[in-house]
């Protein structure tokens, strides 16, 4: 079975980046491309960059990089999210090099891995990791690294300064220097890799990705086709690390449009920075995007206002069947809280249905993706003509969805094909035969079906689905997003725990600590544990008896992340299972 294309904007297809930076260049000049915040002890000042001068710095740092004798050299990137860092990668994958793009919260032994096994010539990394770039300059021998580039620090014995690249690389530029022409005159191949990016996992395990232009753009040309933006109104909270594809493509995506960026200072600065920045554009996983609206409801509750807000809903919802939209203003209060958000999008993983519905009848269109980085990421997404909740929406434009194999319920792995496919990974070849097929096709490892009407469902991982003694098969995301709806819960995973010579549906439930203190009275643990059990039994009424839970795990410990705060599930089950032994 197979999905279908909805093309709904008519967009321009680009070659490679390159050609997306010149366009936008040439329509955008003075406008604000990014916002970068400046801190100075207290004092605290902004400074917006232009498209123009966006191009200038990257002119620059471009013609001082292959001064350096860089040309055609892999280029690591170890930084905080930034402008530098967008600029560093524009830089590198227009004429320089190949861009490595590091996670910037990986430890010291997992750097040098990660640093050797690309074979990089340079590093460009900022302020926060100097102490470990000098360690490993002065220590560690067996890596190919011959420059490191401090963002943050001027010139001196251990590291070469960003800034005064930069500067070198504007004199550069204005003399029309061989090292600029270079630069601007270099041969883009939009099928050879140009961006190697590291899977989650642990050094030993992950998999470094190739990425081309034709990855990227086919992607950008995508969501392009079906995604409205507004050059004159929208900017973006740039909150998913830059090091995975999808902060990256959305980011591109918000500059080839015209658009602004603004960085997230983190996870706790989220709900300041969005009052700060105002943005009309946040893209999160899930579990985020959920525990924001938990907060939103909660604070609606304190206020007694729970039924006026259902009932907003519901007023809402009728008068759009005769075209009149009033939410935004209905919901004027709960959106300025947010900023004035008007797009969220949500990726990664699938997000409860009810959270993504509730967005959307509030007036803030939220849209779900579907992808990974094999795939640059995105396969598909929503918009706003084509939603249906519980759904990751239809393919790309140029991508085509399959189900393998599905089983009597149409479930089965989801495999793709098209240009957003990786090249495959970085010398690992029998690696990349597992997951690639010679015609193109890419397996997924992920379950799902599709609908009738061409709508992709994506029901779990392949290896987290747990497999009854009977035979019976569970999906751990299907009881997740039930007990996930519970308001005292911040997040659970469902797993099964080894009994005997079968599986035990287990759930392990991480409480909200502050919603158990101030509005079930501060109840102790014990007394938790006792009503959410009850609320469990409930759930289970509503499943299949082999789909029952039949134990509790529960703390208030938060799980194990990843960066873009994604849940570690294969680390969390094993160090539960630890625990329960």
């Amino acid at each position: 079975m197979s999905s279908k294309n909805c093309l709904y904007n008519d967009v321009k297809k680009y070659r490679d980046l390159r050609e997306v930076v010149n366009d936008a260049v040439d329509k955008f000049p003075e406008k604000t491309a990014f916002i970068e915040k400046i801190k100075d002890g207290e004092n605290v000042t902004y400074r917006n960059i232009s498209y123009k001068e966006f191009k200038e710095e990257i002119d620059g740092l471009a013609s001082s990089l292959i001064s350096l004798g860089l040309k055609d050299k892999k280029i690591a990137i170890l930084s905080q999210n930034r402008y530098e860092w967008i600029e560093s990668y524009f830089t590198i994958v227009n004429g320089v090099g190949v861009v490595v793009p590091l996670d910037r919260s990986l430890p010291k032994d997992e750097v040098i891995s990660l640093l050797r096994r690309s074979k990089v010539d340079a590093v460009i990394f900022d302020e926060k990791y100097k102490d470990i770039m000098k360690e490993i300059k002065d220590t560690d021998k067996e890596n190919n690294v011959k420059y490191y580039i401090c963002i943050d620090k001027e010139e001196g014995d251990d590291f070469i300064s960003y800034d005064k690249l930069i500067e070198k690389g504007k004199q550069y530029v204005k003399e029309n220097s061989d090292y600029y022409k270079k630069y601007v005159n270099a041969e883009i191949d939009p099928k050879e890799m140009r961006m190697l990016l590291y899977t989650s996992g642990t050094t030993s395990m992950s998999k470094a990705v190739m990425l081309c232009h034709e990855n990227i753009v086919t992607e950008l040309y995508g969501l392009e086709s079906v995604l409205k933006l507004y050059p004159e109104k929208d900017r973006y909270l740039e909150f998913l690390p830059l090091h995975h594809t999808l902060g990256t493509i959305v980011m591109i995506f918000i500059f080839a449009t015209g658009g602004e960026t603004a960085f997230c200072e983190g996870l706790r600065h989220i709900q300041e920075n969005i009052i700060e920045y105002k943005p009309t554009i946040f893209v999160a996983v899930p579990l985020l995007i959920e525990n924001i609206y938990k907060k939103i409801m909660k604070q609606v509750e304190k206020k007694g206002k729970l039924k006026k807000v259902e009932f907003g809903r519901k007023l809402c919802n009728f008068l759009l069947k005769f075209g009149i939209d009033i939410r935004r203003k209905v919901f004027k209060e709960i959106i300025d809280n947010l900023g004035g958000l008007r797009v969220v999008i949500s990726g990664a993983a699938s997000l409860d249905k009810e959270v993504a519905k509730a967005f959307n009848e509030m007036g803030i269109e939220l849209v779900q993706g579907y992808g990974l980085t094999e795939t640059s990421p995105v396969i598909t997404v929503e918009n706003d003509k084509y939603v249906k909740y519980g759904s990751v929406g239809f393919p790309l434009i140029d991508v085509e969805v399959k189900i393998e194999d599905p089983d009597e319920n149409g479930i089965g792995e989801i495999k793709t094909k098209g240009p957003i496919v990786m090249l495959g990974y970085y010398e690992m070849e029998e690696e990349t035969k597992e997951v690639l097929t010679d015609d193109g096709w890419f397996y997924t490892g992920d379950l799902g079906y599709i609908d009738d009407e061409g709508y992709l469902f994506v029901t779990g991982r392949k290896k987290y689905v747990i497999v009854l003694k009977n035979g019976k098969n569970i999906y751990p995301e299907e009881l997740e997003n039930l007990i996930n709806k519970l308001p005292y819960v911040s997040e659970c995973i469902v797993f099964g725990y080894p009994k005997d010579d079968d599986l035990v549906v287990t759930a392990k439930i991480v409480y909200n600590k502050e919603y158990v203190e101030d509005v079930m009275n501060g109840i102790t643990k014990e007394e938790l544990e006792k009503i959410i059990w009850q609320d469990i039994k409930k759930i289970n009424s509503t499943l299949s008896t082999f789909k029952h839970i039949k134990k509790i795990v529960v703390t208030d410990e938060p799980m194990i992340k990843t960066t873009t705060a994604k849940i570690k599930k294969l680390a969390e089950i094993e160090k539960t299972i630890k625990e329960i032994k």
